[in-house]
């Protein structure tokens, strides 16, 4: 005889497969939002109940930010696309605790500035190449990170919703790269950098103006690498993480939420 047990959570692993298909075959993605529960919990045949634990499980994967309210940013917002079950590990061991601020900081000024420094020396043109050149054959598919760039264009995002999706347009860069280690890492510390990105809100002076300047700095990153630009894209992004830090006016020992 089936459990009960078992029943809810086939259920629930319906609307994780249901909400998978969508993101892999396109009908979803960064910036989109899901379904309302009620219109899930219809269409799949399952109660409420397994829709709100499916959309738990999304989030603690990284995959969704929810935001309660009424209004066009209410619910669950995507901000990923699927991963690795490594990734995924990391992500829910570095949940588990808080590291101070500038810690995390200091390794990601280490460790994405090596990450875009990489990308950019594999789009620079080869020995024989000069200005104006086609760039090299190792040039990465920076595909996800320009979508991701568009999401956060869009006016009726919130502000946690704009940094779900710029903690996902960083980790997206070192997909790119391909260093599955490097990604894990990332990926791990998304938390915590989403944690204190939203912790500093409350010191800027004007949230439309910063997030205005980010997403210049994200698109400079972005032609760094795609110049074949290591140095600069190294700057680029260690000024950037540098910047919001020093705007926020956030202290070496606060914790990540």
């Amino acid at each position: 005889m089936t459990t009960t047990a078992g029943t809810e959570r086939r259920a629930w692993q319906l609307v994780l497969d249901r909400v998978e298909l969508d993101l892999l075959s396109g009908r979803l993605g960064p910036g989109d939002h899901l379904p309302p529960e009620r219109q899930l919990a219809v269409e799949l045949g399952v109660g409420r109940s397994s829709v709100r634990e499916a959309i738990r499980v999304l989030e603690v994967l990284g995959l969704i930010r929810t935001s309660v309210g009424s209004g066009p940013s209410a619910g669950a917002i995507i901000v990923a696309l699927p991963g690795g079950g490594m990734s995924a590990l990391m992500r829910l061991q570095v949940a588990a605790q808080g590291f101070p601020v500038a810690d995390v900081v200091k390794t990601r000024l280490v460790l994405e500035g090596s990450v875009v420094s990489d990308l950019a020396e594999r789009c620079a043109p080869g020995p024989f190449g000069g200005a104006g050149d086609a760039v090299a054959d190792g040039c990465p598919d920076l595909t996800e990170s320009r979508v991701l760039l568009t999401a956060m264009d869009r006016p009726e995002l919130t502000e946690a919703e704009f940094l779900a999706l710029d903690a996902q347009f960083h980790l997206s860069l070192a997909e790119a790269g391909g260093n599955q280690v490097v990604t894990a890492t990332m990926a791990g510390l998304r938390s915590a950098i989403e944690g204190y990105a939203r912790a500093g809100l409350a010191g800027l002076v004007s949230w439309p103006a910063t997030s205005a300047r980010l997403r210049l700095e994200h698109r400079a990153i972005l032609a760094a690498i795609a110049a074949g630009d290591p140095e600069g894209a190294r700057l680029a992004v260690q000024g950037h993480i540098a910047g919001y830090y020093a705007e926020t006016q956030l202290t070496s020992t606060t914790p990540t939420l």
